[in-house]
């Protein structure tokens, strides 16, 4: 019988500092706590400032890109300081460090991008030349796909600094997850944009958890609260974003989404510009996904031709 945590011996689960990760290490928290009928204290939340969370003056790009929001967190996993990692799967590298493995996924949230303005409801009512700011190049060079008049400025900080920009007159307009809108129960104005107008980023809307692969007792906890469902979209999407990650460093977005046994998988890659965008989509059986990921992926490579990637 796996051995339960205790008040006195808490099960440690890690996360980001900001409230939408602890929101998301809360519900991780909620979900063990009812699976195995445990109380609240069983459980202790620490919070890990990452690389990310700490430099806000330089785009995530300049940066390095891959496992901004992940590394400390994973040294601490590694280390034995906490037992759980708790991620947003947008933010994961599709490797995990030796001795870490990613295979508990919790409910998929909306998967939809939100557009936040003070007055416009939409990117249709910018006026021109207007100001959007946004730190994801996914959305910058879908933006400028569509409207290459405006002006896309780098917007990073939490929530509340965004909005604050706003007010400000620093931007007319930025972009958020509706899955962390939601998550913290906010209403800011947002307006969804639908993924025909808008591919969201590969596992968007999605909370994974990580822990050690040699770690029987958390993999036994964790298999009570995964969700297949969410299993069922990781796979095509994450194999999409493998199969494109060692290429290129480009926007990437992708969307599975399943009806019964039936999988269909969108899938774009643009130049950070905007100024092309080669997208594609595979339809097949659940049990197809990583394939289905993979054959998209090199359909998108092969149509792009060797100098997309090419700086402009």
């Amino acid at each position: 019988m796996t051995q339960m945590p205790t008040p006195d011996r808490p099960l440690n689960i890690g996360t980001r500092g900001s409230l939408l990760a602890l929101a998301q290490a809360h519900e991780t928290r909620d979900r063990l706590a009812a699976a195995h009928n445990l109380s609240q204290d069983c459980f202790a939340i620490v919070p890990i400032k990452t690389t990310g969370d700490r430099v806000q003056d330089r785009a995530l790009r300049e940066l390095g890109g891959k496992g901004l929001f992940t590394k400390e967190i994973e040294e601490a996993l590694l280390a034995g300081t906490i037992d759980i990692a708790v991620h947003s799967m947008k933010d994961m590298p599709v490797l995990q460090p030796a001795g870490l493995v990613l295979d508990t996924w919790l409910p998929r949230e909306d998967v939809r991008d939100a557009f936040v303005a003070l007055g416009p409801r939409g990117i249709a009512d910018l006026p021109q030349a207007a100001v959007v700011g946004t730190s994801s190049l996914r959305r910058r060079a879908q933006l400028l796909a569509r409207r290459p008049d405006l002006q896309v400025v780098e917007f990073r900080g939490n929530l509340q600094t965004r909005m604050r920009k706003l007010e400000e007159g620093v931007a007319s307009a930025t972009f958020l997850a509706m899955a962390g809108l939601n998550r913290l129960e906010m209403q800011v104005g947002q307006t969804p944009i639908s993924p025909d107008e808008m591919l969201p980023a590969v596992a968007q809307g999605a909370i994974g958890i990580e822990r050690r692969t040699d770690d029987a007792r958390i993999a036994g906890m964790l298999a009570a609260i995964h969700d297949g469902a969410t299993e069922q979209q990781m796979i095509p999407e994450r194999a999409f974003l493998a199969t494109l990650d060692g290429s290129c460093e480009t926007p990437i977005a992708a969307l599975a989404d399943i009806d019964g046994s039936h999988l269909r998988l969108r899938g774009e890659i643009l130049r950070p510009d905007g100024s092309e965008v080669i997208s594609g989509e595979r339809e097949g059986h659940v049990d197809q996904g990583a394939d289905l990921g993979v054959d998209l992926a090199r359909e998108l490579l092969a149509k792009a031709g060797p100098h997309f990637f090419d700086e402009r």
